[in-house]
């Protein structure tokens, strides 16, 4: 008999072995057929695998957040077998499940697939998912898995980098078998509610030196609401698109002469430099020295920092004076020299060095993508120097920062610690893990979660990634916290200890925005356009009834509002009142102020909202006061 705990405390004694599936049937028949996967000691198994051995469990029903992501990986599988159905010849990479969805990685030949074929494939799925196969896990040595998938290249070199001796899951329902390691669900009856959403190239193992593979998209859900609510918010993401919106908006451009790089339009410069005085103001409060440092500096600079060996094909480099330049890809060998210039106490740490930096790094043409993938963009860096008993305390300074500047913007967000790279790194590996330590134990320190992502870590230390969820639910990387250790060696920074004595600083690397280009391209999309009224690059726009009894009260407001500070517009063209209204929504301008005859004669101002019918009468002063009261409150 094997004893098995429940998560309410209580517990049950099973004939050895017993699987999950068993033991949902002796508690409830109506409960097993709600169950999809079983959690033993904190390990998901499938539901029918069986166990021998005393254990707490928690049964994994359709509604437990971890089954949608069993079912989005079963779902991946059904694909797969679909292809195979369709495409007899393809071949099979990866397939996992996603944020919000599901890929597989497809080698198709000489066929190429379009979008047009994937009603076909979704078709296909359903025919196969009514069939209800139940899905089979079998374990096979490292000789048996080679032999099943001898006639596929991509399975065999994953399997040829597993260890000797290690146990490899195969999965199968009906004639197709796939290598994974689950778990997956018992059968296919749950998988009613999905949809093929797009195609991708996607190189083999993510090196464009490899075979570029088709990579199929798709999501699944248990229910036929929340598949319809997700593709209703689809939709409306491709509505807030920021490269139509920029365009519609007039806030910036790009163009065939200069692939990858923006221009900024008088509107998204406005958007930018408000944007940029809110991180100044931030970071004085906050005590940072702003400086800024050359873009183009000497290769021999490049080659001290690391970057010359670990980052030199996307650097654009130039010779001047028969030595060779590099274009800064990163601000951070700057601020090392600008800290090199002086001779530092330890009672000036901790040292906050901040940087609105443009940097230039050569991104892949097909990768770019409006202001989210670029070749040039504002990095809002900053250096912090200390000792090393100082890392937790300032992390947590840190963190607390970025919370309240993520709210002034209503993004929540979640935090990943990326540790050491497997192969290019610097530093000793003792160094490493005190790094990782230290991060992790800042964290815990405040009770912040944070997920672990192994091997992400940057070249030179393991770091934070702050992973912004915006209004459209999308997750996007924007923040980062970089511990680093090995900088400070390379570049023989120093400081005087209490007792006289030089020491070598810690630093910390850190972005708040990541990028000014990609985080005006988030917000663009998080607010559809509609920015708040700080940000806007029209505040307030001026409409007269009639121009030849309105236009003088009306140019007089504008006066008065520029002395304030206020961005404003007067729309004194001589068409239909209701035109210039709507256009005014059309552009999303915050403040519509229509001035008429009683407006005119009682000196006050009618207002309506972006997206609101009503509106309201105040009197001039109380509306400055109220424009002026939407900037963000201090931190």
């Amino acid at each position: 008999m094997i004893k098995i705990s429940f998560p309410d405390g209580s517990s049950r004694e099973y004939e050895s072995p017993v699987s999950g599936f068993q033991i949902a049937q002796s508690i409830s028949p109506s409960l097993a057929k709600k169950c999809v996967a079983v959690k033993v000691n904190g390990e998901l198994l499938d539901l029918n695998r069986p166990f021998a051995f005393d254990a707490a469990i928690q049964l994994i029903t359709e509604t437990d957040p971890l089954a949608l992501e069993i079912l989005r990986h079963s779902a991946a599988h059904l694909l797969a077998e679909a292809v195979r159905s369709l495409y007899p010849s393809a071949k099979f990479g990866v397939g996992p499940a996603i944020e919000e969805g599901f890929y597989y990685d497809i080698d198709l030949g000489d066929v190429v697939l379009t979008e047009g074929d994937l009603p076909a494939i979704e078709k296909a799925m359903q025919k196969l998912a009514a069939e209800n196969k139940s899905v089979v896990r079998r374990e096979a040595s490292k000789a048996e898995a080679l032999a099943a998938f001898a006639a596929d290249p991509y399975k065999t070199e994953l399997i040829g980098a597993l260890p000797d001796g290690e146990i490899i899951t195969l999965y199968s329902q009906g004639n197709f078998t796939d290598l994974c390691r689950g778990p997956h669900l018992p059968s296919a009856k749950w998988l009613r509610y999905f949809k093929l959403t797009s195609l991708a190239g996607a190189y083999w193992r993510g090196d464009s030196k490899n075979k570029q593979l088709t990579r199929v998209y798709g999501t699944a859900f248990y229910t036929e609401k929340e598949l319809a609510d997700f593709l209703f918010l689809v939709e409306e993401r491709k509505k807030r698109d920021h490269r139509k919106l920029g365009k519609e908006l007039d806030l910036f451009m790009l163009s065939e002469f200069g692939p990858g790089f923006p221009f900024w339009l008088p509107k998204g410069m406005i958007l930018r430099r408000e944007l940029e005085n809110f991180w100044y103001k931030v970071h004085v409060r906050e005590g940072y020295k702003l400086i800024q440092t050359p873009i183009m500096l000497n290769k021999d600079l490049w080659v001290i920092s690391g970057h010359w060996l670990n980052y030199r094909e996307n650097m654009y480099t130039s010779t001047i004076d028969d030595m060779e330049f590099a274009i800064k890809p990163m601000n951070c060998p700057g601020g090392m020299l600008v800290y090199k210039r002086d001779i530092h106490s330890y009672k000036d740490f901790p040292l906050k060095v901040g940087e609105l930096g443009l940097v230039h790094r050569h991104e892949a043409s097909g990768a770019l993508n409006g202001l989210f993938r670029v070749r040039n963009f504002t990095q809002d860096d900053a250096h912090i120097f200390m000792t090393e008993d100082m890392i937790v305390h300032e992390i947590q300074e840190l963190v607390r920062l970025f919370e309240y500047v993520y709210s002034v913007f209503g993004l929540t967000y979640h935090i990943e610690l990326s540790t050491r790279p497997l192969e290019k790194y610097i530093g000793d590996i003792a160094t490493w893990d005190r790094a990782e330590k230290a991060l992790a134990d800042a964290l815990n320190g405040i009770g912040k979660p944070f997920k672990l992502n192994p091997g992400d870590g940057a070249f030179y230390g393991p770091k934070l990634d702050f992973k912004l969820r915006d209004s459209m639910n999308r997750i996007w990387q924007c923040g980062t916290i970089q511990l680093d250790m090995n900088l400070p060696e390379r570049f023989d920074l120093t400081y005087i200890d209490q007792n006289g004595e030089k020491k070598r600083p810690v630093m910390l690397h850190r972005a708040l925005f990541g990028s000014i280009e990609r985080f005006i391209g988030i917000l663009i999309e998080h607010y559809a356009g509609a920015f708040p009224t700080w940000l806007a690059p029209v505040q307030i726009k001026l409409i007269p009834v009639n121009n030849a009894f309105h236009a003088v009260y009306a140019k007089e407001l504008f006066d008065l509002f520029v002395d304030h500070d206020l961005r404003v517009e007067m729309d004194d063209r001589e068409e239909k009142l209701g035109y210039k209204i709507r256009e005014a929504q059309t552009l999303k301008i915050p403040y519509q102020l229509v001035l008429g005859d009683k407006e005119v004669l009682d000196r006050t101002v009618t207002y309506r909202r972006y997206g609101e019918q009503e509106q309201t009468t105040l009197p001039i002063a109380d509306f400055i006061a109220l424009v002026k009261s939407e900037k963000p409150k201090s931190n």
